[in-house]
This record gives structure tokens, C-alpha cells and sequence, in this order.
């Protein structure tokens, strides 16, 4: 027996190394749900996929059994070189696709509306419904740079960077943004949800499971993307109501000024607690309005209605602590070419050069040179002379 293996299994396992790299990467959180959300998730994959596999292994076995059966060496197989076409080979290769086709169809239609993010849940698990007189919970989220932010209204606490949910009970998620879009993605507890200045996300979740999980941005932000990730907590009932009275115990206050330092850029940021929250921090984040002195959108839809603007007016309801002084706000909104009569446009006459000295024309339609055929004259603008560009 040879002291060392043979050259072919020497190459072999040199050609796992590569393809074990790439698996070492590989999570499976995906393919193991804690919560019923990512659950019917993964069995779309699953069910989706199984369906296409319905045509893409018959089709691949049966390109290997056609090639072997008519090689050019086997002199038993039909020959005919004037074949071109076959009503029964026609039915089975169109129907089969489009038969998967229709219920890949009407699957993706259906978990569309059952799995839409806005849509309130209908059952805590395949076991379990929803019990009618237990409120969801709610949590707030605002995607900082680079970091997240969770406020719960009902319980005056916020946290940084980790996110605790009582398992076997219904979450209602309101999202928006800070500064850019990003996408809050938990794929233990459900799908990848945007989150963007100046607008809500919603989404209904479920935790079935104990544990600690992973969340994070999946969409491409700046500097500190690949750093802005948060802990994502499966707890008891009792478990929970002690972690919130460990926040509200040692954290600080989130009043105006801490969320003005917390939404600088800043990367790696650990756990952080508040024990309480200014109740209308989080409008005041969507409504892009958090700094003193900076006008709310619905203040501007609503001065915006008064004067004679199209949109309907969003009025903040009283008490909720708007900062007060907006007497730059513009009261006229510039009127639109397309709402001038015509002798109110200036027109721009479009004019032939004279013929010049060496310029192709007809001659030679490809050249380059007949860009010099024509020139636009531009209106004069107030102090300058009328402009002419070739």
C-alpha cells in the first residue's frame, strides 16, 4: 500500500477546500423559523421550489437519456431526418410548464395577501390563534446610521441595537427612517421590511420560540452597513417582564437632545437602554421634525391645503408636542408649464446654419460633422446677450 494517497485524491480534497469556504459562511436562519411568519416563508421556498423541480430534474435525466440513446453509435435507435414535429411531444412540453406556471401563480398570489406585512395575524401558530383580547404588542423602529432604534410606547422604554419580544404573542411594527432607506430584516421572525425617511412601514410577527437570534440592515447604507446588526431576543412572559424592568431600572432618559446625539453617523455601537421616552419621538422622527424649530410634514400638507394646494391635510392631534414657529414656510407654490396658456411659454426656434464651407450634407449622411447642420437659439436671459448653441 502506498504511504500517500493517490494524486486524484490529493486533488480532490484540495477541491472541497474552496467549496467548504463558502459553506462556512453560509447561515441557516432562513431554513429554521422561530416565529410562524418566517415559517409559511420558508414553505414557499419550499413548495416553489419543489415545483420547479418538477420540470428542471425531468428535463436535465432526459437530456442525458436522449444523448445516450441517439448516438451516432447506436445503430438501434430511429433515425429520421425529416422530423419536425409531433402534436404529443408539442402537448407535453408546453402543458407541463404552464400547468406549474399557473400554480406557482396562484401560490405566490395567495401568500401574498395572506403574508402582507400590513395585514393584522390571523394565528400565533399552525396550533394556536389568535387570542381577540390581547392587543399586540407594539414597537416602534427607526433605522439610524448605522444602528437601530426600538421604542416601546406602551411600556415608556427604548433600547439600541437589541430588540426583546414576548414569544407566542402577536408584534405590530412601525417603521420609518432617520436619514436614508434601509431594510429591517429578522429572518427568524419574518421578511425583509424597507424603511425610509419621511414614511411608516408596517408589519404583524410572531416569536414561537425561546432563543437569541440575529437582525440586521439588508440594504447597502454607507460606512458602518456591515456593522448594523442587533440582538433579537425570544422570551417568556416572565423573562420579558423582568428584562423591562431591568431597562427602566438602569437606563437613561430619550428625550429630544439624546436622539439628536444618538442619530449622528457612528459604527459599532453596543446595547443601549432608556428607561423612558418622549411619547412623541417617534412621529416626530417620521414626520422628519425631531430638531427645534424644524417644520412637520403634516404642518406643511396642512398650510399647504389652506392656501390652495392639492393634498389633504394631516393635522398632528394636540398635545403631542410639536415644536411651535414656522413662519418660513413658503404660502405660494411655483405655477408649472404645463398649467400655462400657450402664448405664456417663451418658444425656442430651432434653425438651419448657413451651408459652410466643407461640411459633408448629403454627401455623406454618416459623418459626424452634420451635428454643425443645425444650432438651437436660446433665449436671452435678463444682463446677458441671446446665446446660440451648435
Amino acid at each position: 500500500m502506498p504511504d500517500h494517497p493517490a494524486p486524484l485524491a490529493r486533488l480532490a480534497r484540495a477541491a472541497l477546500i474552496p467549496l467548504l469556504l463558502c459553506v462556512a459562511g453560509c447561515q441557516g436562519a432562513v431554513l429554521d423559523p422561530a416565529g410562524d411568519i418566517a415559517l409559511q416563508q420558508r414553505n414557499l421556498i419550499y413548495a416553489s421550489v419543489g415545483l420547479m423541480l418538477l420540470i428542471i430534474v425531468p428535463v436535465m435525466i432526459l437530456t442525458v437519456v436522449f444523448a445516450w440513446r441517439y448516438r451516432a453509435g447506436n445503430k438501434e435507435a430511429t433515425y429520421d431526418p425529416h422530423f419536425d414535429h409531433s402534436t404529443s411531444l408539442e402537448l407535453i412540453i408546453w402543458s407541463a410548464p404552464l400547468l406549474i406556471i399557473i400554480a406557482l401563480g396562484a401560490l405566490t398570489w395567495s401568500s401574498t395577501h395572506l403574508l402582507d406585512p400590513f395585514r393584522p395575524l390571523n394565528r400565533i401558530s399552525a396550533t394556536k390563534a389568535v387570542d381577540k383580547k390581547q392587543r399586540p404588542l407594539q414597537v416602534q423602529v427607526v433605522s439610524l446610521d448605522w444602528k437601530w432604534l426600538f421604542i416601546y410606547p406602551e411600556l415608556g422604554i427604548a433600547t439600541v441595537n437589541e430588540l426583546a419580544l414576548p414569544v407566542d404573542r402577536q408584534v405590530r411594527f412601525d417603521m420609518t427612517s432617520s436619514n436614508m432607506m434601509n431594510t429591517f430584516y429578522a429572518p427568524t421572525l419574518a421578511g425583509m421590511i424597507y424603511t425610509m425617511p419621511g414614511m411608516r412601514s408596517t408589519l404583524h410577527a410572531v416569536l414561537n420560540r425561546p432563543g437569541e437570534y440575529e437582525g440586521m440592515s439588508a440594504n447597502y447604507s454607507g460606512a458602518g452597513f456591515s456593522y448594523m446588526r442587533f440582538k433579537l431576543r425570544g422570551l417568556d412572559d416572565a423573562a420579558f417582564a423582568r428584562w423591562v424592568g431591568e431597562v427602566k431600572g438602569r437606563g437613561m432618559p430619550l428625550d429630544t437632545a439624546n436622539y439628536l446625539k444618538l442619530e449622528k453617523p457612528s459604527e459599532k455601537v453596543p446595547v443601549m437602554h432608556f428607561a423612558s421616552v418622549d411619547p412623541s419621538l417617534f412621529q416626530r422622527a417620521y414626520e422628519r421634525c425631531v430638531t427645534p424649530g424644524t417644520p412637520c410634514m403634516s404642518e406643511i400638507m396642512a398650510r399647504d391645503h389652506a392656501a390652495g394646494g392639492g393634498g389633504k391635510p394631516h393635522p398632528m392631534k394636540a398635545g403631542e408636542g410639536m415644536p411651535s414657529g414656522r413662519q418660513s414656510l413658503p404660502r405660494e407654490k411655483p405655477e408649472g408649464g404645463l398649467m400655462k396658456d400657450t402664448d405664456e411659454i417663451t418658444p425656442v426656434p430651432h434653425n438651419s446654419k448657413p451651408r459652410q464651407p466643407g461640411v459633408p450634407g448629403t454627401t455623406d449622411p454618416d459623418s459626424p460633422r452634420n451635428r454643425d447642420l443645425s444650432f438651437l437659439s436660446l433665449p436671452a436671459t435678463p444682463g446677458h446677450a441671446r446665446a446660440a448653441r451648435g
